[in-house]
């Protein structure tokens, strides 16, 4: 399939047409922001190792029956993924209290969420992804009640799916994001599940493996990328 014109340029990504009107391809730049935009920096290898783990994860959804927009890797940096009609809220689960969830309510870093909370973020750059509700998702005409019925089932069965699969690896999976399209009618998963949008800590030391060392200026960060495809044992 041929790769042809820029679509759309993200903060870390870059979505190029082809010439299948129901694909496009998913390039991944060694970009890494935080801070919506404010802060940005080039780290080599790391729309490498984002895009072949974000290819192992989308693979073991699948297997597990989870709708996702990911057809196959074509080269280091890029996938060919499904062309989706995106819905415009993220949903979270957060499985321990961490980032925003700790700044708003006042709770302790590190404490286990039993039963995991539930959020929707609208993406909106310029607002910085106000936390929204299902209510105003229907009423400003975002997503349907039933769209987001499915979106929280599909969020929640990612996270019966990936808990066990980074506690296996010696790593908590705090918390992530998803977002979702509509691909022929269907709600897809789509965008991609790398360490720029979940929080993963080691089990025992709690270390931060993900996107927090860049925002906190920790470093390691793409060292961290790959100690988490090391342990989960994705092919680099």
């Amino acid at each position: 399939m041929e790769k042809r014109n820029e679509l759309y340029r993200g903060k870390a990504k870059t979505v190029f047409t082809t010439d299948d009107p129901n694909y496009l391809v998913l390039e991944f730049r060694d970009d890494t922001s935080a801070f919506d935009g404010e802060r940005i920096e080039q780290l080599a290898r790391k729309g490498m190792v984002n895009n072949k783990f974000n290819h192992f994860i989308m693979e073991k959804l699948a297997a597990a029956g989870i709708p996702t927009q990911m057809e196959k890797l074509i080269s280091d940096n890029a996938c060919l993924v499904k062309k989706l009609d995106m819905i415009p809220v993220e949903c979270v689960v957060r499985n321990f209290a961490a980032g925003s969830l700790v700044r708003r309510l006042g709770v302790e870093e590190g404490q286990s969420l039993v039963p995991p909370t539930f959020e929707l973020f609208l993406k909106n750059d310029a607002l910085h992804d106000p936390m929204v509700n299902e209510s105003h998702a229907i009423t400003f005409g975002w997503a349907t009640a039933e769209q987001l019925a499915e979106m929280k089932r599909l969020t929640f069965a990612v996270n019966d799916v990936l808990k066990p699969l980074f506690d296996q690896a010696g790593m908590l999976l705090v918390d992530y994001k998803l977002e979702f399209g509509l691909f022929q009618g269907e709600i897809i998963l789509g965008d991609e599940f790398s360490p720029d949008g979940c929080r993963l800590w080691d089990k025992e030391t709690r270390t931060k493996l993900d996107k927090d060392r860049f925002r906190q200026g920790l470093g390691g960060v793409v060292e961290a990328y790959e100690e988490v495809a090391r342990r989960l044992g994705v092919p680099m």
